[in-house]
């Protein structure tokens, strides 16, 4: 029995077999980036599992073993005669040559970070249009030392005498290098080089197909039955809705559990702008005080997580029963739930393999497993930067698409002590403050994040109209990454973080202090608690 919701999409994909890499899901996203649709897949497919999923072409990815070693994951070589066009890179480019007769050894001359590759030979094959000598990401301590029989060899490094190669009669191809990541000059070209013109793509998987291809899917599975949808505030839960919404109409309602934990104007967001732009049906529960009580001399970070999953769970069923009590009086129960799970999600669980798993805090705060509910996934094959987009074609507020990511318990873990009234009013008007200033100076796109922390248990002496104060600091944490995996600390302006910090400290009573974060992850992690 087919399930539309979580049935392979309709485009064939490129496959990025993963041996480990640290990049796999990155591979993916840039073979998106080039509108190719793309999956990961794990190295223990054999070659008939991979050639079953119709693929229309085959990355092979980097990883940290040696071909060589006992027990290294290794390619199959009768994959290189199914004429599918197959690309590797680094560990993947190594296990190629291996599997097709050439060399692989341990040179002694490691090559990590950036590297010059040259180009040789008369062909250029994947490296058309890229300069002769180009800068490359490298990660390996083994190189190709002799390229198989049939393949030209198109560039060399120091440490690899082999750094690229191409058998264009069987649409092979291979480089040492991690074109993927934006170190890698001239990487997205020789990528999509080995799309366009090696394995003689098309591009399809665009933002209007997305949005056409998932209606379909939602209608093919949820019928004319009845669904709900807990709203978070966030882009995720947003924008899966609005799919949904676009799909079946008022056939969704929407759930708005308003704990009181998010920043300056969300709430709104949800109840004056997300239903403006999509008509949903909305449901809201203001559950501040049930949350605070709940709260209420808890300063430890976990158990804070703990109270706020708790409480939202019990606010979400007692919305749900009330909605299913209309619904079921007017003889139509609800079936299906929509759930916000993204595709790094899904690989990060198994690849999705059998049933879904509801995550903790992920959209509706994370739900009991015997809710009698079907899922409804319109987000799964998704990357982050895919939902933004699917969510202004969508046409949602630039507001709530381009929001930054913020964690299920919201400000209650951006406290670090006890969460109050006056304490989350304090950190709400801090943070309205250090966010507009970053729109103002137009770094939003550059700054993944900035959660604004309030040290509650920590108080500074400073001096404000020339008297002495005795107030609470602020800590600043602007990161910048592509997939919070890791990140670096953002290096703002100095000219921003003071007039953030002048901002806060004259705007905001109770704070005297503005501190910045300097650490990235690892060590830290993004948030403080």
């Amino acid at each position: 029995m087919t399930n539309p919701a979580t049935d392979p999409i309709e485009e064939r994909p490129v496959l990025v077999v993963d041996y480990g890499a640290q990049y796999a899901q990155l591979i993916a996203r840039r073979v998106r980036e080039a509108d190719v649709y793309s999956e990961v897949v794990p190295h223990t497919y054999s070659t008939e599992q991979l050639l079953a999923k119709n693929p229309a072409a085959i990355i092979l990815s980097g990883g940290p073993s040696s071909v060589y070693a006992e027990g290294a994951p290794k390619v199959d070589a009768d994959l290189f005669e199914a004429g599918v066009p197959v690309f590797g890179i680094c560990y993947g480019f190594q296990a190629m040559a291996a599997a097709m007769g050439g060399k692989v050894a341990k040179t002694g001359l490691r090559e990590y970070g950036s590297t010059d590759a040259r180009a040789v030979g008369g062909s250029r094959s994947i490296l058309e249009g890229t300069p002769d000598e180009q800068n490359t990401w490298m990660s390996h301590g083994d190189s190709v030392q002799e390229a198989p029989e049939g393949f030209d060899v198109l560039a060399s490094t120091a440490g690899a005498p082999v750094a690229a190669f191409a058998n264009e009669a069987k649409g092979l191809y291979g480089v040492q290098w991690h074109p993927e990541v934006k170190h890698s000059a001239h990487g997205q070209a020789v990528l999509e080089n080995f799309l366009f013109k090696g394995a003689k793509l098309e591009r399809s998987w665009t933002t209007g197909n997305i949005v056409e291809e998932q209606v379909a899917r939602i209608r093919a599975q949820v019928g004319n039955s009845r669904v709900i949808c807990g709203l978070s505030g966030g882009v995720d839960s947003a924008v899966a809705a609005a799919l949904v919404q676009r799909a079946v109409g008022d056939q969704l309602t929407c759930v708005f559990v308003d704990h009181g934990l998010l920043r300056e104007g969300e709430a709104e967001q949800v109840e004056r702008d997300f239903v403006a732009a999509t008509g949903v049906n909305l449901y809201v529960a203001n559950e501040q005080e049930r949350f605070l009580s709940a709260l209420a001399g808890v300063s430890d970070p976990e158990t804070k997580r703990k109270i706020i999953g708790r409480e939202f769970i019990r606010a979400f069923e007692e919305a749900e029963r009330a909605i299913m009590s209309k619904a079921e009086a007017e003889g139509e129960p609800i079936r299906f739930l929509v759930q916000g799970t993204l595709y790094p999600d899904v690989v990060e669980s198994g690849g999705g393999e059998g049933a879904a798993n509801i995550k903790s805090h992920h959209n509706v705060g994370g739900l009991p497993e015997d809710m009698k509910f079907e899922l409804v996934e319109p987000l799964r094959a998704l990357f982050k930067d895919e939902v933004r987009a699917v969510g202004a074609e969508l046409g949602l507020p630039a507001e709530i698409v381009g929001r930054q990511p913020f964690p299920g318990p919201g400000l209650g873990i951006r406290i670090v002590g006890d969460v109050t009234q006056e304490r989350l009013d304090l950190l709400r008007r801090a943070d309205a403050i250090a966010r507009a200033e970053l729109t103002s100076a137009g770094l939003d796109d550059e700054v993944w994040q900035m959660p604004v922390v309030l040290l509650a248990d920590v108080r500074s002496v400073g001096v404000q109209g020339d008297g002495r104060t005795y107030g609470h600091p602020i800590v600043l944490r602007p990161v910048s990454s592509e997939d919070a995996m890791t990140a670096d600390w953002s290096r703002l302006p100095y000219d921003l973080l003071a007039r953030i910090s002048n901002r806060i400290t004259n705007e905001v009573d109770g704070i005297n202090r503005v501190v910045l974060d300097v650490t990235s992850k690892p060590p830290g992690t993004i948030e403080w608690e």
